[in-house]
């Protein structure tokens, strides 16, 4: 479905000076009419401190003109946003802001640090307030779910670029999006369903194939490690680091050759779990029981022998010391991220139960229901970018090697398959080089979920993308760094170039592995395998 930008009309004056335009009285934006919606602020912000409604403190911020509103759709439709845009030095562009799991708030983080760069950005809380956790809201509210599923993002777009060009006199000369996990399946679900929204996307860690996710991440690791009443397979949060340490001794030195506890290429690594299954008389905290090792096994293979085959992948090995723990084991049993984010969604999205029981699901049948009724609203899976192309859209997507949430594997699935969709017009030969015209998929090793691991995990990607869009300078590498304790202030571990798929990060041989400068970019798989 697409939505059309009605005419929207504003009183107000314009200063024009010669071939520049000031901006306009922020508090005028309160007159502006456009469909569905409510302009509910206007407000001039002068430069300093702010706090935003959800009392949020910020510093250091530009003055700026804040403009709330509420857009409803539907009847049932409350999709609450905000935008602002700096009051002098813009930079001529507009930038949008993804949620993650069940979204639910604006953020303001992103706002402020957007508008600290120049840009005019927007966010919105995609059509509920609630945590990022909780599920409940969409209990008997189809029209909610369609909205967080992908028209909140759409008309909020719409909206804001209106709201930007009457206060600057100007429409943007570019407009971004950038959001990680929930807020990369709202990437990837722009970039596929709305293709003119935006000119350049940042997809992150993206949940983009949403059903197949929940039922074979979620749901999978959920019952593979809570399944059994008795709680015999449930990994402990300690025990991560047991695994995680046997992985890297499997597998870190053979991968690159680089002892760094990074797995530069984790689908190059086997290990299997029944080597740290226990003997008699070893300290239990060193070693896994039985069952213990068969929901480590089922983690990692994924849900496929119990769905279908290509269902989805598992998680990929390396990174369980740090990222195991929340998104795995949680705290304790049923405090792990993928037992509180995906057992709401069965509730209160597809079986409209709150006292559905997760032992109950069936993997070899309940799965097209699922997809049936969701998968239309949900999942962002086309490999058709063509009308996002013509529009002169760039997409970077990156993702964690180290994911305990999202499996990396699913980015590369998604990526062959918009490669393939080429190579129908273009031959397999020229289908790589055409499809990274346009779209460049980043896999960042030991990278945990949109953040933190033992890898290299801060990086700027919005800079690359507006080279690319406004330069036309395609990223051939972004650097990534690693700090101590994830701490800038504590200082650097190491650097090293993220690649552009299929190419890999390879150390030249000579000089500090800990440095970017001494790695190049090589599509070199087949020679490490």
């Amino acid at each position: 479905m697409r939505f059309r930008v009605a005419p929207f009309a504003w009183a107000g004056p314009l200063l024009v000076l010669g071939s520049m335009t000031a901006a306009a009285d922020c508090g005028s934006m309160a007159g502006l009419a456009l469909p569905n919606t409510t302009i509910t602020a206007a407000q001039s912000v002068p430069a300093g401190t702010f706090t935003a409604p959800d009392g949020e403190v910020f510093a250091n911020l530009p003055a700026f003109c804040r403009v709330a509103g509420a857009i409803k759709p539907t009847s049932d439709s409350n999709i609450l946003f905000e935008v602002w845009m700096p009051s002098s030095g813009w930079n001529q562009k507009f930038k949008g802001n993804g949620n993650g799991g069940y979204a639910g708030s604006i953020i303001y983080s992103a706002m402020a640090s957007d508008v600290r760069l120049g840009y005019a950005s927007t966010s919105t809380d995609t059509g509920h307030e609630a945590s990022v956790i909780d599920g409940s809201w969409a209990l008997g509210h189809p029209e909610k779910i369609i909205d967080f599923g992908y028209r909140a993002h759409h008309l909020v777009a719409q909206d804001a670029k209106s709201i930007v060009e009457a206060f600057y006199s100007a429409a943007p000369r570019h407009s971004y999006f950038q959001g990680c996990s929930g807020g990369g399946q709202e990437a990837q679900m722009e970039s596929q369903r709305f293709p003119d929204d935006y000119d350049g996307i940042i997809a992150g860690d993206p949940a983009n194939f949403w059903t197949h996710h929940y039922v074979g991440a979620h749901l999978w690791i959920s019952r593979a490690t809570l399944g059994d009443p008795s709680l015999d397979s449930y990994v402990s949060a300690s025990q991560a680091a047991v695994i995680g340490n046997a992985v890297n001794a499997a597998c870190d030195a053979q991968d690159d050759g680089i002892v760094d506890g990074v797995l530069v290429d984790p689908r190059d690594c086997h290990f299997q779990p029944a080597r740290l299954l226990c003997k008699a008389g070893q300290d239990p905290g060193t070693c896994l029981t039985a069952p213990q090792v068969e929901a480590v096994a089922k983690i990692w293979a994924g849900p496929d022998r119990a769905t279908s085959p290509g269902f989805y992948p598992g998680l990929a090995q390396g990174g369980e010391t740090l990222g195991w723990p929340g998104f795995v084991t949680g705290p304790a049993p049923f405090f792990s991220v993928h037992y509180l984010l995906g057992i709401p969604f069965f509730k209160y999205f597809v079986y409209n139960d709150p006292n559905w029981d997760f032992r109950t699901f069936d993997f070899k049948t309940d799965p097209a229901f699922v997809d049936a009724k969701m998968g239309p609203i949900m999942n962002a899976t086309s490999p058709d970018l063509s009308a996002f192309r013509r529009h002169g859209g760039k997409l970077i997507h990156y993702h964690g090697y180290s994911d305990p949430d999202i499996s990396p594997i699913n980015s590369i699935n998604y990526f062959e398959s918009v490669v393939a969709g080429q190579a129908e017009e273009h031959g397999p030969r020229e289908a790589l080089e055409e499809t990274q015209e346009f779209y460049r998929l980043f896999l960042a090793p030991g990278m945990n979920h949109c953040a933190g691991g033992p890898g290299p995990n801060v990086f700027d990607t919005l800079t690359a993308l507006d080279e690319w869009v406004d330069d036309g300078i395609a990223p051939e590498k972004i650097i990534a760094t690693k700090y101590v304790n994830d701490n800038p202030a504590q200082g650097v571990v190491m650097t090293r170039p993220l690649c552009p798929y299929p190419e890999q990060a390879r150390y030249k041989g000579t000089g500090s592995t800990n440095d970017a400068a001494n790695f190049v970019c090589a599509n070199d798989r087949d020679r490490r395998r």
